[in-house]
């Protein structure tokens, strides 16, 4: 079983950053696949950012303003998110492919106030 522990949420004007961390902890082998996710009140959950060995990849709307990385010594990956706009507003979500399973973690919430 692995569990995945995020940080980093908070309140924060708009144009100011913050960094969230998600950690793994468990049985774990491989993590193939690191990301972030987001879920605003009353919409669907969506994709932010990616990161694999060698690639990333962001939804259009944080390109520029986001980075994911990943420490692999730490099983953690992070999100800098820079240049905060009202609209970045929901709960985060970190996600992981480890071995051949996939897992997320409970979600920290990002408010950026206009």
């Amino acid at each position: 079983q692995v569990q995945l522990v995020e940080s980093g949420g908070g309140l924060v004007q708009a144009g100011g950053s913050l960094r969230l961390s998600c950690a793994a902890a468990g049985s774990i082998s491989s993590i193939n696949r690191m990301a972030w996710y987001r879920q605003a009140p009353g919409k669907q959950r969506e994709f932010v950012a990616l990161v694999t060995s060698g690639t990333t990849n962001y939804r259009d709307s944080v390109k520029g303003r986001f980075t994911i990385s990943r420490d692999n010594a730490k099983n953690t990956v992070y999100l800098q998110m820079n240049s905060l706009k009202p609209e970045d507003t929901g709960v985060y979500y970190c996600n992981m492919f480890v071995g051949l399973n996939d897992y997320w973690g409970q979600g920290t919430q990002v408010t950026v106030s206009s």
